[in-house]
């Protein structure tokens, strides 16, 4: 007989682990299934292990490395009583409770465990540009978030890889620290609303480089330059003096595990602040929650995330107990 958990959550990035935090802390021994470090989809830690130095995480006035902010979350996490395991989950069913999550093979009759609750929070993946080297450079020279990172590339030219408001909101927010910022794009005019294209039209630090997409990355421990090619006239040239490199090609939540399980927007992420509820984590399935950015493709921060996290555990805790799953005299001093 397979046990029942009051908590399963799937994902271990900081959404997942503050969730597991919460709720290790209410005493409902939450399982977490935090993904194999071999896949690109659940990494465990999620996306900050793989990134560098964290400036702008409240508590860490000098900074922290990515992979040390989480490796903490995590350890925090376990000193409370959370059930962490490195394992993939290759399969779900949310049509009835208790529900059923499966690691292996998908198609075992019965499900690896069952929870009465289970928290989502997969995560999203940065759409790249799959070029030789791309990972090592990531933190050290190429990027995906302007916010977290554009601090670094004070007073240097950064191009910025993308057509669509997204690359031009980040080229933007870059113009605070650049020299200069190059918008490249493979097509002949951007996709951006009218609003965004003529803010950076009019802005002196920003300039274009239109048909044109990277090839190549230059320098061998961090980004010395690139190497780009014309796909109109197929001419290539290098830029050697880009320093920084931001991608904003877009983002692909993690979210095929929950296709027919659960509803989604067209671009993939799911829909949360359901039945009603508006500004929580309720999906349509009741029991089951989603936090971090498999719901959130506006903000994409490591500390809306963990916020986001902590409003699942409490909406999972408060949801227990009004089913009469949990002890109803827990207070909310346990938080």
């Amino acid at each position: 007989m397979t046990a029942i958990h009051d908590v399963i959550i799937v994902g271990s990035g900081p959404a997942g682990l503050t969730a597991a935090i919460y709720t290790a802390r209410a005493s409902l021994d939450p399982l977490v299934i935090e993904g194999e470090p071999s896949s690109t989809t659940d990494q465990p830690g999620g996306q900050l292990m793989l990134t560098t130095e964290v400036e702008n995480f409240p508590g860490f006035p000098t900074g922290v490395m990515g992979p040390d902010l989480m490796v903490g979350m995590r350890e925090q996490a376990l000193r409370f009583g959370a059930d962490i395991r490195t394992e993939k989950v290759s399969k779900v069913d949310f049509s009835a409770r208790p529900f059923g999550v499966w690691v292996g093979d998908p198609d075992a009759p019965e499900p690896t465990y069952r929870g009465r609750t289970v928290i989502v929070s997969t995560g999203a993946q940065s759409l790249m540009l799959n070029l030789p080297r791309e990972n090592e450079l990531i933190g050290h020279g190429v990027s995906t978030c302007a916010t977290c990172d554009g601090f670094f590339f004070r007073d240097q030219h950064i191009a910025v890889i993308g057509g669509g408001d997204s690359a031009v909101e980040e080229a933007t927010f870059l113009t605070k620290f650049a020299s200069k910022v190059t918008i490249i794009h493979r097509r002949g005019e951007l996709r951006a609303s009218k609003i965004m294209a003529d803010r950076a039209e009019k802005n002196p630090k920003i300039s274009f480089l239109w048909n044109t997409v990277v090839e190549e990355y230059l320098g061998d421990t961090k980004l010395d330059g690139i190497k780009v090619r014309n796909v109109e006239t197929d001419e290539v040239s290098v830029m050697d003096d880009v320093t920084g490199l931001f991608i904003a090609i877009g983002h692909r939540p993690n979210t095929d595990l929950f296709k027919g399980q659960l509803a989604m927007e067209d671009n993939g992420y799911l829909i949360t602040g359901a039945q009603g509820r508006e500004k929580m984590s309720y999906t349509d399935v009741e029991g089951v929650f989603a936090c971090g950015d498999v719901q959130d493709h506006t903000y994409r921060q490591a500390i809306t995330a963990a916020g986001s996290g902590c409003q699942a555990a409490i909406d999972a805790e408060r949801w227990l107990e009004d089913q009469g799953d949990i002890d109803e005299q827990r207070t909310e001093t346990n938080w």
